[in-house]
């Protein structure tokens, strides 16, 4: 199963390279992986029917007693099966439903087959906290997919919906899990289960607290409201995790606790009531839309409702019945969203008031609807029927041994069967049905019979998914026994009598009467649909949890935007002056509160340590009071550069060599930020209260300067030098301290800090790029592109003008050269450029691999390389850039961060704790001693990290500014005319 899972995982990773290939093609060789994991399943039936438990387990947390444990009983392996079996048929459904200009095909692809990964390890999940993780993963997961389409302002809305109401729900559900499983001593969920703990209020806090988790997950009131909102995502989303997968989720964590808590008290009250309110409103609902995408979204909140009541209800035949129904809903109603999705395609529109005649024109499209429809609305001889009537038969068994709650649900699941019965034919006859101007809805058939519609020829590949499916449907109502037989594991878990089996005939019974009742009214409620939909409209709405949810968020942003007003009001110098202040109270109220101070004070511990603190405050004072920007930068630098020579005093190369590189890094993007700027300060308008500022700067640097001679004079216990000198040497196998303490000793710090450093490039790239992030780097042959456009345009413009190109011939140090105007250009930077950008990436890997032994690492040698990038930009603009380095980077921040987080987690699947790192010696020829290590592995993506932010930032602060300023200027780019090829120039 842990195999599976790595296999769901690396496919994923590849599925956007592999989408450029093969374009649609691509969902075919994915689908290869869920229909393995499907067979796979499949081939354990014997053992798992058998009574056995496939399991499998790796240590994780040991402390924490979390292990990567996966098991597979009853429940896990039905729930495995839909998730695989259905995800791999929807996923052949893709390859023939878009086409090959779809917009993020690639990710699409990869985030679908993600998701199918992710929901086969939920179900199969036996520690409580790795089940919750896949849990948390599929509401990210699920955020994507909705919000594939993010030109669209209702699909971002509906992901965001979506995103937060599940992962509120998730965080409530985190307080329970928490809570239950310190209570039982134990993270495992078949040992929570089988041996809950007594009886208590802290339990029944904890499993209603995970309740509304799964609640939320499933879109039961009061958190219905998002299911429908997320129809935005594309259909093969709405099939595969609104109908069969992830909507499955809470139902599935109801049926897995419902054999060891359904006595908790309040259980069975908030499941049946919550479960009847929800499966009687969303049909309702259902009656209502005219969308056919949302009827179904509606009514699958009815069925989720329905399947609530019946797997929460606690009994041995509920539960068999339960399994059986959610068998049979993943078959139908997936059926139906794919059935709608062909629909949309064949007729351009899914409003069923404007399609007519479709059944007879996609006679086997309609008979499979009708078929799926049927087994909804619990027709024989289909699985819907055979589910349907274990259901009914469960509750009046229930009801008749004293059972009030028993006959409540029953009640509830039949007068929302009616309704199910009566939305399922409007949607057969709202999708396939000829409709014409006489009796039913006439305003719906009138408008149909006028209707134009722009036909497309259909596909009849497309129809493979939804057929397999539909046969699957028909077979599990001849084939009930066998499944009722294998489902019965699971039912025989939940305590109590019953002796029902699941059968296709059981002869002329109450709920056989019952079911016939069901399905005439609710024919008879499709026959009168007109007056029946004019009676709705009369019922006034209540309470709309949807505009609930939206004036929350309106309060919410509302009450933000105040406090922001309150606490923010003033501008930046304000902002400045609240940080300041805050942070001159709590850090010197608590260096004040300091018992312990030091007895005696070290002026300086060498004469140049004087004048090197001098020199810097000279400049921190010059810098307070400098009028000109550039002056006042070069100033701070000063103080900068002056850190590196108390560095250098004091034996610690490492960081000097460090300080120096960010110093001159950060001087360069002060100056390509300036540029937008005045280049003098307060030219306009004379800075207000300086001595307010003046003091609060006081302030700050004695409470700094206070809190550092306490915390010098603090220390009691002796230094760790020589401690982390050993551990350098003899677990880290480096005899520079700094590095190994960075990439080994506490890497896990640096990797959350390569972390921030990626989320501060895409901030200052998200700021500039104001219309677009493009993915690549400006190259100068897309400049050509559009000088030559531009020419084309000057002679259809002016015949006489020449159509002769600038002479590009001539010699250029520098491609980037080319684009520059000839006054911002200096044949000297660039020949000084040309010489010296080699060298500096050879210095750069350098102090990459000599990093761990010398002064050096990755971090330091990405900042060389960003520099003599930084130098190409400054000699050659924006396409020297593109010319140099092409790969965007983005691709160089993911695989910098792939890199590093994968040499971290690598060692868990070796048994090791995260981040232990493994090292190869061997004396080699002409090499000598060479030793190897995952740190270094480690070290190379801080490297290629660190290049992509200042890559980053040099194409949004550096090209993009320069190509908004050349549009302000003159309306275009200075390189459209001036610009070359690189095959030209060469």
């Amino acid at each position: 199963m842990i195999l599976v899972l790595l296999l769901f995982a690396g496919l994923s990773a590849l599925t956007p390279l592999l989408t450029r290939i093969l374009s649609t093609r691509v969902f075919y060789l994915v689908a290869l992986l869920p229909a393995g994991a499907f067979v796979y399943t499949l081939s354990q039936s014997g053992r798992v029917l058998a009574g056995e438990e496939v399991a499998q387990s790796v240590p994780w947390i040991p402390q924490l007693g979390i292990a990567l444990s996966f098991r597979v009983d009853t429940l896990g392996w039905l729930l495995a099966l839909v998730v695989t079996g259905v995800g791999a048929l929807v996923l052949i459904y893709c390859a023939r439903y878009f086409s090959t200009d779809e917009p993020s095909l690639g990710r699409f692809a990869a985030l679908l087959l993600a998701f199918a990964g992710t929901m086969y390890g939920l179900v199969t999940a036996d520690d409580i906290y790795v089940m919750f993780m896949f849990w948390e993963i599929t509401s990210v997961l699920s955020y994507l997919l909705i919000g594939h389409y993010t030109e669209r302002k209702e699909s971002r809305g509906a992901a965001l919906q979506a995103l937060l109401v599940t992962t509120f729900g998730g965080l409530a559900m985190l307080v329970g899990v928490i809570l239950l499983s310190t209570a039982a001593g134990t993270t495992s969920i078949a040992a929570i289960v089988a041996e809950p703990p007594a009886a208590s209020a802290l339990v029944t806090t904890s499993i209603m607290l995970i309740l509304a988790g799964a609640l939320s997950k499933s879109a039961l009131v009061p958190f219905h409201f998002w299911l429908p909102a997320a129809m935005a995502a594309p259909t093969p989303v709405s099939a595969y995790l609104h109908a069969a997968a992830m909507v499955k989720a809470g139902i599935y964590l109801i049926a897995r606790l419902a054999p060891g808590y359904a006595d908790t008290p309040g259980w069975t009250e908030v499941l049946v009531v919550i479960g009847v309110w929800t499966m009687l409103l969303g049909a309702w609902r259902s009656l209502r839309q005219n969308d056919l995408k949302l009827l179904l979204a509606y009514g699958t909140v009815s069925q989720l409702g329905f399947l609530t009541v019946v797997v929460g209800f606690g009994s041995r035949d509920a539960a068999l019945a339960g399994a059986a129904l959610l068998l049979a809903h993943a078959l139908f109603k997936c059926t139906l969203f794919l059935v709608v999705g062909i629909v949309d395609h064949d007729e351009g529109t899914r409003d069923l008031r404007e399609i007519s005649g479709l059944g007879r024109r996609r006679p086997v499209l309609a008979a499979v609807a009708i078929i799926a429809a049927a087994s909804m609305a619990g027709i024989p001889p289909l699985l819907g029927f055979v589910s349907k009537e274990a259901v009914l038969s469960a509750f009046l068994e229930a009801g008749e041994h004293g059972e009030p709650w028993g006959w409540v649900a029953l009640v509830g699941v039949t007068l929302g069967s009616i309704l199910t019965v009566a939305y399922s034919a409007r949607f057969v006859w709202g999708a396939f049905g000829t409709k014409h101007a006489v009796g039913g809805d006439r305003a719906t058939d009138a408008r149909a019979a006028a209707a134009p519609h722009d036909h497309h020829s259909p596909d009849p590949l497309i129809l493979i998914a939804p057929v397999v499916l539909t046969v699957a449907t028909i077979a599990g109502g001849f084939l009930a026994a066998p499944i009722g037989h294998a489902l019965e594991g699971y039912a025989d878990t939940v305590p109590g009598e019953g002796d029902y089996h699941l059968a296709l005939w059981h002869g002329f019974e109450p709920a056989l009467g019952i079911s016939v009742l069901v399905i005439a009214a609710g024919l008879g409620l499709f026959a009168v649909r007109a007056r029946f939909s004019r009676l709705q409209k009369k019922v006034p709405v209540v309470v709309d949890a949807s505009r609930s949810y939206w004036a929350i968020v309106r309060a919410v942003d509302a009450a933000a935007a105040r406090v922001t007003l309150f606490a923010q009001k003033g501008g930046l110098p304000q902002y400045l002056s609240t940080i300041l202040l805050v942070f001159v109270l709590c850090l010197g109220a608590t260096t004040a509160l300091n018992r312990t101070w030091p007895t005696e004070f070290v002026l300086f511990d060498y004469p140049a340590q004087v004048f090197v603190a001098a020199a810097m405050g000279a400049a921190a004072i010059m810098a307070a009071r400098a009028t000109h920007r550039l002056a006042a930068v070069l100033l701070v630098g000063a103080t900068g550069f002056g850190l590196v020579v108390l560095f250098s005093f004091h034996g610690a190369p490492d960081l000097a060599l460090t300080q120096a590189l960010v110093e001159t890094v950060t001087i360069v993007v002060f100056v390509l930020v300036l540029r937008r700027l005045p280049p003098r300060i307060a030219q306009h308008n004379k800075p207000m209260k300086r001595g307010r500022r003046i003091a609060i700067g006081a302030l700050v640097g004695v409470t700094m300067g206070v809190a550092g001679l306490v915390a010098l004079g603090a220390r009691q216990a002796g230094t760790l030098t020589d401690e982390l000198a050993r551990l350098s040497v003899e677990e880290g196998h480096g005899r520079n301290i700094v590095n190994v303490m960075l990439v080994d000793i506490r890497a896990w710090d640096t990797m959350n800090e390569l972390s921030v450093l990626v989320v501060v490039a895409t901030g200052v790239a998200s700021l500039l790029f104001v219309t677009g992030r493009n993915v690549s780097m400006p190259r100068l042959r897309e400049s050509r592109k559009r000088r030559q456009t531009t020419q084309r345009v000057k002679l259809v413009n002016d015949p006489h003008t020449s159509s002769e190109a600038p002479d590009d011939r001539q010699h250029s140090w520098l491609l980037g050269g080319r684009t520059l105007a000839p006054e911002n250009r200096s044949l000297i930077l660039e020949v000084l450029v040309r010489l010296i950008f080699h060298p500096a990436i050879v210095v750069s890997v350098y102090l990459l691999f000599a990093g761990h032994n010398a002064p050096g690492g990755g971090f330091a040698g990405g900042l060389v390389a960003g520099l003599a990038l930084i130098a190409r930009y400054l000699a050659g603009g924006r396409y020297e850039i593109g010319e140099t380095l092409p790969i965007g980077p983005g691709a160089l921040l993911g695989t910098g961060m792939l890199l590093a987080t994968g040499t971290a987690v690598g060692s868990l699947f070796l048994g090791a704790d995260v981040l232990t790192s493994a090292y190869f010696e061997a004396d080699l020829p002409l090499l000598g001693h060479v030793s190897f290590g995952t740190s270094t592995i480690f070290d190379i993506g801080v490297y290629l990290v660190v290049i992509g932010v200042v890559l980053d930032v040099l194409r949004a602060l550096g090209g993009e500014v320069d190509r908004q300023q050349a549009e302000a200027e003159g309306g275009g780019d200075h390189a459209d005319e001036h610009s070359v090829t690189a095959e030209e120039a060469r």
